[in-house]
């Protein structure tokens, strides 16, 4: 069975993830969406939540798992696993400079390879925090993510790290 992980934080999880996802899905046998949790960073939303989201949005795909990615390597992570490949979406040429050396380093620590995705040109833009900002400042983004990630933005207290409207 070929098996690939598409690893992230997914806070919230939108539209370009779940492109990806599903380009990945189309790919492999069976796709792992490992969400992780950077202790450096603040969440809007717990790793419950961010999970719950990306289980009620990619219900419809065939192959798809959802688990906490827990603490320690990605590479070790698919070495644990029997995963042959990590898939990641790239927007830019700054992705791409950014996950190289990642990719890499995951080849030689435990022999995954790197599957890059170009997003698609109505995505490129989109990123889990520009969505928080704009949300957090009174736009619209419903374009960007599924209805169930909406409900959840519109509902809850904005994060303290990103400016408040008012």
């Amino acid at each position: 069975m070929r098996r690939a992980v598409c690893p992230g934080s997914f806070d919230p999880i939108h539209n370009g993830h779940l492109e990806v996802i599903a380009r990945a899905a189309g790919l492999f046998d069976e796709v792992i969406v490992a969400v992780s949790t950077n202790y450096a960073k603040k969440y809007r939303f717990s790793l419950e939540d961010r999970m719950e989201m990306a289980r009620e949005t990619l219900a419809s795909l065939r192959g798809i798992i959802v688990e906490p990615m827990g603490e320690g390597l990605l590479a070790e992570y698919c070495r644990h696993r029997g995963i042959s490949a990590i898939v990641k979406g790239l927007r830019s040429s700054s992705d791409f400079d950014y996950e190289l050396p990642m990719a890499t380093m995951n080849r030689q620590l435990a022999g995954v390879e790197t599957v890059f995705l170009p997003a698609e040109a109505h995505y490129v833009h989109l990123s889990s925090t520009l969505i928080k900002e704009v949300n957090v400042l009174g736009g619209d983004i419903s374009d960007f993510v599924p209805k169930s990630v909406l409900k959840r933005l519109l509902a809850g207290e904005p994060p303290t790290d990103l400016p408040r409207k008012g």
